[in-house]
């Protein structure tokens, strides 16, 4: 028993010594943020002034230039509720699926705290909106304090914590400094656009940093408890998971020879560009009296017949489907995955790649083709491309057999068919809704899968996305355990 006593006192020691300066500074960010709160409150005359005065001031200085708004929009957007969500949300399931299920209530928990503590003290203190000459910002709700300065400072320091001991000691420092930066920018542009006044954004970063020192602290804490050794947070908050919390630590060597891969790939994409090309224009404008004219002018007709307000209804939210928020997110979500399952950047590099072709294929192609859409009424209304080839239908194809390529191999279990499935079902279903809607004629569904298949299968020969497995690097899901991964997932997931 004492001797249990002692390993405890000697690392509670080191905690103490160690946290004294940080609790310090913890507190010192709580008494700031409460001091911050009362002036705000009571609207004290000199920050009263300086709030408004900086408003205007800033709001003249910027509403002028267009492209600054936008930059300062698509900044502020990285501190957005849907962001913040997002990384969080994929960082928990990576960290679960990693079995590292305290990392994973630390963010919980954290992230928790910080959607209570914005809407909490905004309908406390009830602080009105900056009143700016020219509203280049949108926002809704109290002032005090700025929910995107917030949920920066908590949601990037806390996945900054947890991550940091993936990273090499001479990444760390840039590592805390960009995560800085980005927080400062996001904090920076509520103001600049005319939603927050200084004393919101000060507020919120001093309440996160209070914040987010108290869940490391207790974190630590709990390492005691578990008989850890208390370390400094610059090391990160397990250092002793760095490996499971590295996105691929199993993988040496993306692409065995990349400089001849890249070249692969622009001669592959130029290629491909000229195929579409010449089958676009032969549609579009040179195959009157064949086979395509016919199913062109037929399809579309019939149906413009079968149209029904239900059928109107079903084809928009499947069109939706194939659009670039639906693609975007799917791709968001299982890019972490592959990375947390399967511990390879080469299947993420694939359907970035993926993706990537197509958008570039698409846009040049459609911009030389130049082809009208059909000559029916178009429900979604005027579009800013050509007909030819459809993005929509394009985009689902590259994505859905993109994933399917990835996962079929890398599991024997019965739900691998499911994406197969996907790969089929879902093309099919938004090349039908685009029809329906008058937006492609059928060779524009053809022109989408000439791309699909051109594309995807240069990137499989250049990339090898399932190399790994021929290598004999199999961390597959295997039917014969149905609670586990295989054992390399499962002893990977182990404490150290």
């Amino acid at each position: 028993m004492a001797a249990v006593r002692e390993v405890l006192r000697r690392p509670l020691g080191h905690f103490t010594e160690r946290s004294l300066a940080g609790l310090a500074l913890v507190l010192g960010a709580g008494v700031g943020f409460g001091v911050l709160l009362v002036l705000v409150r009571s609207q004290w005359a000199p920050l009263y002034d300086v709030d408004h005065g900086v408003a205007a001031w800033l709001n003249a200085q910027i509403s002028p230039h267009g492209p600054l708004v936008t930059v300062l929009n698509a900044i502020t957007d990285l501190g957005g509720r849907s962001v913040i969500l997002w990384l969080v949300s994929v960082a928990v399931v990576g960290l679960l699926i990693r079995r590292q299920g305290r990392l994973a209530v630390y963010l919980l928990v954290t992230g928790a705290g910080a959607l209570i503590l914005d809407p909490t003290l905004k309908a406390l203190v009830d602080r009105l909106r900056p009143e700016v000459e020219v509203r280049i910002g949108s926002y809704a709700g109290e002032s005090f304090p700025s929910g995107h300065a917030l949920g920066a400072m908590v949601a990037y320091g806390a996945l900054l914590l947890v991550f940091l001991p993936a990273m090499s000691r001479r990444w760390r420092k840039p590592a805390i400094v960009l995560t800085a930066t980005v927080v400062a920018l996001i904090g920076f542009s509520r103001v600049a656009l005319g939603v927050h006044f200084v004393s919101d954004v000060l507020g919120a970063w001093l309440l996160g940093a209070a914040w987010l020192g108290v869940t490391a602290y207790a974190f630590r804490l709990w390492r005691l408890e578990r008989g850890r050794p208390a370390v400094p947070l610059k090391e990160g908050l397990e250092p002793e998971a760095a490996r499971d919390v590295a996105p691929a630590p199993d993988e040496d060597r993306l692409l065995p020879h990349p400089r001849a891969g890249v070249a692969e790939l622009i001669i592959g994409w130029v290629l491909v560009l000229g195929v579409l090309y010449g089958f676009g224009m032969f549609v579009s404008y040179h195959a009157d009296g064949t086979f395509f004219a016919t199913l062109d002018t037929a399809v579309p007709n019939w149906f413009d017949a079968q149209r029904t307000p239900a059928g109107d209804e079903v084809s928009h939210w499947w069109s939706k489907a194939g659009d670039t928020h639906a693609i975007l997110l799917v791709s968001l979500i299982f890019c972490p995955l592959v990375l947390a399952v399967w511990r390879r950047w080469r299947p993420v590099l694939f359907v970035a790649l993926t993706m990537f072709g197509e958008l570039s294929l698409f846009l040049a192609s459609s911009g030389t083709v130049d082809r009208p859409r059909p000559p029916i009424e178009n429900l979604d209304g005027p579009m800013p491309t050509s007909s030819f080839p459809s993005g929509h239908i394009a985009a689902t194809l590259c994505l859905w057999l993109a994933i399917a390529i990835i996962v079929f191999p890398r599991t024997d279990r019965w739900w691998r068919w499911v994406f197969v499935g996907l790969a089929v079902v879902m093309p099919v279903g938004v090349a039908i809704s685009r029809m329906y809607r008058g937006m492609h004629h059928p060779t524009d569904f053809m022109g989408a899968i000439l791309l699909t298949a051109c594309w995807v299968g240069l990137l499989y020969w250049v990339i090898r996305p399932n190399a790994d497995l021929a290598e004999g690097n199999r961390p597959t899901i295997e039917s014969e355990d149905v609670h586990t991964l295989d054992d390399e997932l499962v002893k990977a997931g182990r404490a150290d």
